[in-house]
């Protein structure tokens, strides 16, 4: 046997070795928190970069620049799902995890060092928009890929395994939060608007190369490498997959409206609410703490009775109280009635999308389960998500009325209800 066999056959028997549970954890999501970590920044300091890079007399007008360009970054994200969704199913799922980390930490990068409109003229908001628009292709393969690599890896425990997907956003929401309230009281408003809000970047970019290291040295996971390759997933999802994609894409909907709600709360604070900048940033912390520690103990509990039980309670509950919730926040608008409303939402999102991942894993074969999961997530996230800030925003001023948001909210549940009955059936 020459030295290219022996090498060859030493990394299949590496590579067909049990890793640990929480090695495996590690490399999969710290990609996903820095994802995270870098859109709930982009969120909480949307008027410092409005200001920044897109300068117009009516404050309103640029934060709709702002969230516009926020948005247009997620309509790339679908084009990412596929070609790194593709890419994962055909060469690999560490292959792809590596390629988002790599186009991440890009994206970063020219946010940091992108001087502002009134340095660089019209090419500052152009640089700003190219960075969101990799940031965004890169974020489009990270969760089909990390995903199905957790979930073949530990099939046995794939509600509590994949419920880290979405605890890690959570802890990235906590993150960007201690950030915000951290600088907004450390800060004055002139430091935090000339560079302060630059710093969360900065650190996001301090992440990367850790996550990109520890990728390197994981492997495939055995029921990867044995099962047959699709030459293009695309096509197979298209030709027989539709009904499991629009499915899919269902179960996220609602889940993915709340995150992006909660990336939304500072502004929605200071600009409709008319609070402090701290009580934006108090409420999306306090939703990051739930979301972190609650998700993953769902996920347990999901293993012991089931994930249908707790998903229907929490889109029941979500329906029949975000009406009530947002009135009586109205009505008696505070610190104490924004983050108890931004605790229950994060509450129910914490119940639901614990189940949600191992769920839209099940739904699809090895075979194209990386590129199913990214498709479905991203159009979901794109769709419903990305431009919820913008959607809110421009309701909000159409309306005159402060309880848009809960009306989107309730809209997109009723979507999931149809996802999830659907789903239901396929599981008989």
């Amino acid at each position: 046997m020459n030295h290219a066999a022996v090498h060859t056959a030493g990394q299949n028997a590496l590579s067909s070795g049990k890793p640990s549970l929480i090695k495996t954890l590690f490399a999969t999501c710290i990609g996903n928190a820095l994802e995270w970590f870098d859109i709930a920044i982009y969120g909480f300091f949307a008027t410092y970069i409005a200001h920044a890079y897109f300068p117009a007399v009516d404050p309103t007008v640029s934060l709709l620049l702002t969230f516009g360009s926020f948005g247009v970054s997620f309509l790339i994200r679908p084009l990412g799902a596929i070609v790194l969704g593709a890419y994962a199913d055909r060469h690999g799922r560490k292959a792809s995890l590596l390629m988002s980390i790599s186009l991440m930490m890009l994206g970063g990068l020219i946010i940091v060092l992108t001087p502002s409109y009134a340095t660089l003229g019209i090419a500052a908001p152009l640089l700003i928009l190219l960075a969101c628009l990799i940031q965004g292709f890169s974020a489009g393969g990270e969760f089909g890929s990390s995903t199905a690599f957790l979930v073949e890896h530990f099939p046995e425990r794939k509600a509590f395994i994949a419920s880290w997907q979405f605890a890690t956003q959570g802890a990235s929401t906590l993150l960007a939060s201690a950030f915000g309230l951290g600088l907004a009281r450390v800060l004055s408003e002139t430091q935090l608007q000339d560079w302060g809000w630059r710093i969360p970047f900065i650190f996001g970019l301090l992440i990367g190369p850790v996550g990109l290291y520890i990728r390197r040295h994981i492997h495939e996971s055995e029921s990867f490498q044995k099962a047959e390759k699709t030459h293009s997933p695309l096509k197979q999802i298209v030709r027989a997959q539709k009904s499991l994609f629009f499915i899919a894409v269902g179960l996220m909907v609602v889940s993915t409206a709340i995150n992006y709600m909660l990336n939304y709360v500072p502004t929605y604070a200071t600009k409709t609410l008319h609070l402090p900048p701290s009580v934006g940033f108090s409420a999306t912390l306090v939703a990051g703490i739930i979301l972190t520690v609650v998700t993953p103990l769902m996920g347990l509990w999901a293993e012991k009775v089931g994930r249908l039980p707790l998903m229907w309670g929490s889109l029941i509950l979500l329906l029949i109280t975000i009406y009530p919730a947002f009135w009586l926040m109205l009505q008696y608008t505070s610190a104490l009635s924004l983050i108890l409303l931004i605790g229950w939402l994060a509450l129910l999102k914490s119940i639901y999308f614990s189940t949600v991942p191992s769920m839209m894993a099940d739904l699809f074969p090895v075979g194209t389960r990386a590129s199913g999961m990214a498709i479905s997530y991203n159009v979901a996230v794109t769709v419903f998500g990305g431009f919820a800030p913008f959607i809110c925003t421009l309701l909000i001023s159409m309306t005159g009325s402060s309880l848009a948001p809960g009306y989107y909210l309730m809209a997109v549940a009723l979507l999931s209800v149809w996802a999830l009955l659907r789903a239901q059936r396929l599981q008989r």
